[in-house]
């Protein structure tokens, strides 16, 4: 009885000690078993709050002041429909991996994004989260394909056909070095300008400008969302996230930045391809850049954002987040120490 009495006072007192804590903005972990009694949670697991909060053991807590408030992800989409060409990548005589035509890419590319955005969802409730594709020369069958993922997804999406001329009459057709761009080049590029121009007319916060064969992991957008917030609110700045750990960025040697994001470490980037996520802010801070690099050729073609980089921060986070599917040997795809197998065939 007096063991009782005495287990039933401790427990008292625990509570009370934990509620008086909680008060000053604290919170009690259980070294024992490495808990948080109030949260219940494990400290592995994803402590941090939307909007408000971003706690990571041992490091502790960073008060969110640039909290996301909505995003758009355009996904840009070529499937030709060509079985010959279609396995070829763009402007290239090189296969993916997999050896597939590209419309397997896209899809799994699609549900991926649907995947990892319903799961961003249960962490930014009030976080609105949209998927545009926009959709250049793909043929109906492949179109119904792409309709059919979106049709069951509990987020808004939308389909965007480009018309066979859209933006001619914006897009040079000879590059900076006097050549002329293939066609293929001009649909990418109508296909950039495209994205561009919705984002001069769409009201979100945070964009996020996505190839169709970049593969994500679940958990993909909720360490993005949840990273944003931290290391903005950190900088008081906006940023560029980039979801892929590039293994040309390996090749050389390059001073980096390191930050801890939310479950992951991130490092500075001088250089990605036309995938990343960024403000609605940056994207009108550099319009002008941004039009440059879908209308004229650059060589590289991401030149122009390479130059932003120099001013602003891009992130990449290690490891990747995302398998972007090009070519075994590219040094521009597959992430190392990835496990390609496996999250492709977790979006059959």
């Amino acid at each position: 009885m007096k063991n009782k009495t005495l287990s039933q006072k401790k427990s008292f007192l625990n509570k009370f000690f934990i509620k008086l804590i909680r008060k000053f903005g604290y919170e009690v972990i259980d070294q024992a078993n490495l808990n948080i009694p109030t949260k219940e949670l494990n400290i592995n697991e994803n402590l941090s709050q939307s909007g408000k909060q971003s706690i990571s053991i041992p490091l502790g807590k960073t008060e969110i002041t640039r909290k996301v408030k909505s995003l758009t992800i355009i996904i840009r989409s070529y499937t030709f429909g060509d079985v010959d060409n279609d396995k070829v990548m763009l402007d290239q005589n090189k296969k993916r991996i997999f050896d597939l035509p590209k419309i397997e890419y896209t899809l799994r590319t699609i549900r991926s994004i649907i995947k990892s955005s319903e799961l961003a969802k249960e962490y930014f409730k009030d976080v609105d989260i949209k998927i545009i594709i926009t959709d250049d020369k793909s043929n109906k069958e492949n179109l119904l394909k792409i309709k059919e993922i979106l049709k069951v997804s509990n987020l808004r999406t939308e389909l965007i056909n480009l018309k066979e001329n859209e933006f001619d009459d914006q897009i040079k057709t000879i590059d900076i070095e006097g050549k002329n761009i293939s066609k293929n080049m001009i649909s990418n590029m109508r296909n950039l300008y495209k994205s561009i121009k919705i984002v001069e007319n769409e009201d979100a916060d945070l964009f996020y400008f996505l190839e169709d064969d970049y593969i994500h992991k679940k958990e993909a957008i909720t360490e993005m969302l949840f990273t944003y917030e931290k290391i903005s609110s950190q900088l008081n700045q906006e940023l560029f996230l980039c979801p892929a750990d590039y293994p040309y960025l390996y090749s050389s040697i390059d001073n980096s930045k390191i930050f801890f994001g939310n479950m992951m470490h991130w490092r500075s980037v001088n250089e990605s391809l036309l995938t990343f996520l960024t403000s609605k802010k940056m994207i009108n801070k550099y319009l002008k850049e941004f039009k440059l690099m879908s209308t004229v050729r650059h060589h590289p073609m991401e030149l122009k954002l390479h130059e932003i980089y120099k001013k602003e921060y891009c992130l990449s986070p290690v490891p990747s987040l995302a398998m972007h599917a090009t070519n075994i040997n590219s040094i521009y795809g597959l992430p190392p120490n990835f496990n390609w197998k496996k999250i492709w065939d977790e979006n059959e």
